[in-house]
């Protein structure tokens, strides 16, 4: 009797290790592998928005918006931009990434609604001034370096080109701010 329960669960075993699929999440294809930001971006923290985009505008904060899905190789890569701009940028905007999934399907959209801003593609970024005019919207994966311009625009902020490069001190319980590089 124990025999058979022996190799009953044996069998079982092997039948459950040949069915099971493994998880091949993967940056380079259109398949659906869970919330991007997580996954790809190590940042799940940008989803969902912390505020509407009328209540963004509303507070004369500076905005970054951006439109993607979940199952696009294109939204995967430029995940990893978005948390890089929160990075720099999250304590002095509010950054809304809104899946295009989530949109309401209607004729037409209010300007305080991410859907008047919407092309039809993914990514899709706009970035918003403190006034509320739109500053940049592309559609694709652009570089880090093309929103950070905007934004140094935004705030007055010295050029790329002008400006001491900052890193991230190691983190630590004490300390995270940013330094001068050493050089």
């Amino acid at each position: 009797m124990f025999n058979r329960l022996v190799l009953a669960f044996v069998a079982l075993v092997m039948l459950c290790l040949t069915i099971a699929q493994p998880a091949w999440a993967s940056l380079d294809d259109d398949r659906f592998d869970g919330d991007i930001f997580a996954l790809y971006a190590g940042n799940g923290s940008l989803v969902p928005p912390k505020v509407t985009l009328a209540d963004a505008l509303n507070q004369k904060k500076p905005v970054l918006l951006v439109f993607y899905t979940d199952d696009s190789s294109d939204s995967k890569q430029f995940a990893n931009v978005v948390s890089q701009t929160q990075a720099f940028y999250g304590r002095v905007i509010d950054i809304l990434a809104i899946r295009v999934d989530s949109l309401p399907i209607k004729e037409k959209f209010d300007p305080k609604e991410p859907g008047y801003y919407y092309k039809g593609f993914v990514p899709q970024t706009v970035v918003f001034d403190q006034a509320g005019k739109v500053r940049l919207n592309e559609i694709g994966v652009i570089p880090y370096e093309k929103i950070d311009d905007e934004f140094r625009k935004v705030f007055d902020l010295l050029p790329r080109s002008k400006s001491v490069i900052l890193k991230r001190r190691p983190v630590n319980e004490i300390n995270s701010e940013l330094v001068p590089q050493a050089k």
